[in-house]
């Protein structure tokens, strides 16, 4: 894999513009957003009461978000967007939590265009458990970032007219090589086991691609990829 495909990211293009403003930053700005603001609201909604207050108090955070007044604030945190974004939203909550005339879904500035009724379904089937709001950001961060690589994975198998041979093998992707019941995976599929081996072979490879693809795009150095994928998995640990 040549070393400078991820030399441009969502992220460093974001960075790049600084408090400034350039069409390109502005749409990955919103593209990254828009991607990963499920997680934002799974940390809100640990700590509020109803779900009302936390769809007005997310989406009021993004309002204010996308109009980049945070950029040249938190330098510690901008290697990486997900640790970025979190500490903006605390630095937003710190000011906003109590206010009596908080501005309500962004105050009428142009916002996302978000699906709550999901977001809050979602939420309810979260594990039941005691762990912290930034676990469970960081959680909801790793399982957003595993749906958007199978859900690519899953269009480029369909493209290829290979949609079946995809759902089939689709449970091998993150078991031990050891793991994999071929021979009934050559049964189900009606191929041979040697052709079955190489298309689970090509599949893992592919989505270790794309995972780092897809992280990288919220990375200003794509050498950290390894360990925001350490630091993402862990929140699964107890």
């Amino acid at each position: 894999m040549r070393g400078d495909v991820f030399a441009t990211t969502h992220w460093t293009v974001v960075l790049a513009a600084g408090s400034g403003s350039s069409r390109q930053a502005d749409v990955a700005l919103e593209e990254l957003c828009r991607t990963y603001w499920y997680p934002l609201y799974v940390f809100v909604r640990r700590q509020t009461s109803t779900r009302e207050d936390a769809e007005d108090l997310t989406q009021a955070f993004f309002a204010r978000f996308l109009e980049k007044n945070y950029l040249e604030k938190l330098n510690s945190e901008k290697g990486r967007f997900r640790a970025f974004l979190l500490a903006s939203l605390k630095h937003f909550l710190a000011n906003e939590w109590d206010r009596a005339n908080r501005q309500k879904r962004g105050g009428g500035q142009t916002a996302l265009s978000l699906d709550w009724q999901d977001a809050e379904a979602r939420y309810q089937i979260e594990p039941a458990d005691n762990s912290s709001p930034d676990k469970l950001y960081d959680r909801a961060w790793a399982v957003t970032l595993l749906e958007r690589v199978i859900g690519r994975l899953r269009d480029e198998s369909a493209a290829e007219g290979k949609s079946r041979i995809f759902e089939e093998l689709k449970p091998f992707l993150m078991v031990g090589k050891s793991a994999i019941p071929y021979p009934q995976a050559a049964a189900a599929l009606e191929m041979n086991e040697s052709a079955v081996r190489v298309a689970v072979h090509r599949l893992r490879r592919r989505y270790r691609e794309l995972l780092r693809q897809e992280i990288s795009q919220t990375l200003s150095d794509s050498g950290q990829a390894e360990e925001e994928l350490r630091t993402l998995f862990s929140a699964f640990s107890e």
